[in-house]
């Protein structure tokens, strides 16, 4: 799956920029999940211009972006996830 992610990229920035492409094309959202031990949904993923891939959790009104890597993914994972894990695994996270 690294491979596949980071095929034809060219420094950290673009390998990063492949995961972010593979986990936005297969992580299946909305999901719930919890943060902090409050239940949260996750919306969508983004990469930010910090090149650092977060997922977009929202409870009711409010919104915020966490680190993927931070994200604690629920039991059974939702589809796609294997993505985030071999994004951590690349990261040296997993």
């Amino acid at each position: 799956m690294i491979e596949e992610a980071t095929v034809d990229a060219y420094g950290e920035s673009e390998q990063l920029g492949g995961f972010y492409t593979m986990i936005d094309d297969h992580l299946a959202v909305p999901f719930e999940t919890t943060l902090l031990g409050i239940p949260v949904t996750v919306r969508d993923v983004d990469l930010t211009e910090r090149d650092e891939i977060v997922a977009i959790c929202s409870r009711g009104r409010l919104r915020q972006a966490i680190p993927i890597l931070d994200l604690v993914l629920p039991s059974p994972a939702p589809a796609g996830a294997e993505w985030i894990e071999a994004y951590r695994h690349w990261a040296g996270r997993g």
